[in-house]
């Protein structure tokens, strides 16, 4: 592979660099992707592999599994002919053209690149999270994809974190809860002015209830969640609070470490797209779709909709040069 020069090579396989492979294929792009290999690297099918059921994106009334809908991606982009590497990219020069991407066993050269790489939600690192968040067992870092299911509605659920996100998880989880508690580890919120008004509010109306200087030490439950352990960061004191459901709201990590120096990336590391609402990085060439770019909504059919942009704006870039 060495010796050929990729028209576009995609780094990530969720549903935004898997859309740029569709669209790319279609445009006879003959499009090379680097799924990832899940290695402590990518994750082939991006964070969708641990949904074990989506239902707010179009097309399926019923939901899908969230694997079987990566899956599904997959097969449309190999049936345009992309052709897809299982493995991680360690290392890549973005400075000298062709750009060259580098993974254990290829080395690639590539007029244009769409790096698709995603972000990764923080969690607490608790063993019992790992396992009930993989196996849908009521453990999530997305309140927006989960919080409507059923498993949750007119449940005790509890969120973590003191942030504007964690305000607006909790928020959006009151329309389906019996009561959402806000796990924070200070006695007072990190979040906006605004954001705390509305938390209070909801407070006021019995929707959600603070637990001040509180940290979780453990996930309760077998196969489902039934409660969280709580520790007093003052006093050390332990006990446990019943609920049905936790989320995750302290951030998330974009991977983007990979191109620490080279793409601009704000000060949450993100990488910054300057024109938008194009998907041109700082590098002529390189573009961006997904949540490596992406914030604010941080959902599947978001991401998809950028890895649409990201292909387009790269097929045009690569046709004004006279390379088609």
């Amino acid at each position: 592979m060495a010796d050929q020069v990729e028209k576009v090579v995609i780094i990530g396989s969720g549903p935004a660099g898997l859309t740029a492979c569709i669209y790319a294929a279609r445009a006879a792009l003959q499009p090379l992707c680097f799924e990832g290999y899940n290695a402590g690297g990518l994750i082939p099918g991006g964070q969708l592999m641990f949904t074990t059921e989506v239902e707010n994106y179009p097309g399926f009334p019923d939901g899908v599994d969230g694997p079987k809908m990566m899956k599904a991606f997959r097969k449309q982009a190999e049936r345009f002919g992309t052709r897809l590497i299982t493995q991680d990219v360690y290392e890549v020069d973005f400075r000298n053209r062709p750009f060259t991407i580098k993974s254990d066993d290829h080395t690639v050269r590539a007029h244009a690149v769409i790096v698709a790489t995603g972000a990764r939600a923080n969690w607490l690192g608790l063993p019992n999270e790992k396992r009930l968040a993989e196996s849908g067992g009521g453990v999530s870092a997305c309140a927006v994809c989960d919080g409507a299911l059923p498993a949750f509605r007119n449940q005790d659920l509890v969120v973590v974190g003191g942030g504007d996100s964690a305000i607006e998880e909790g928020s959006y989880l009151t329309k389906f809860a019996r009561k959402v508690y806000l796990v924070h580890r200070r006695d007072q919120l990190r979040a906006s002015k605004a954001m705390q008004e509305r938390f209070f509010k909801l407070v006021e109306h019995g929707k959600m209830e603070p637990v001040w200087n509180a940290t979780i030490v453990d996930v309760l439950g077998e196969q489902t969640i039934s409660g969280v352990r709580l520790k007093d960061v003052r006093t050390g004191e332990q006990r446990d609070l019943p609920c049905r459901g936790l989320f995750l709201a302290i951030g998330h990590t974009p991977n983007t470490e990979l191109f620490k120096g080279v793409l601009d990336t704000d000060d949450k590391g993100y990488l910054k797209l300057p024109n938008p609402p194009g998907t041109r990085t700082n590098v002529e060439g390189v573009f961006a779709a997904g949540d490596v770019a992406d914030h604010v909504y941080r959902q599947a059919v978001t991401a998809a909709g950028t890895g649409c942009m990201a292909a387009i704006d790269a097929e045009r870039w690569l046709a004004g040069r006279g390379i088609e």
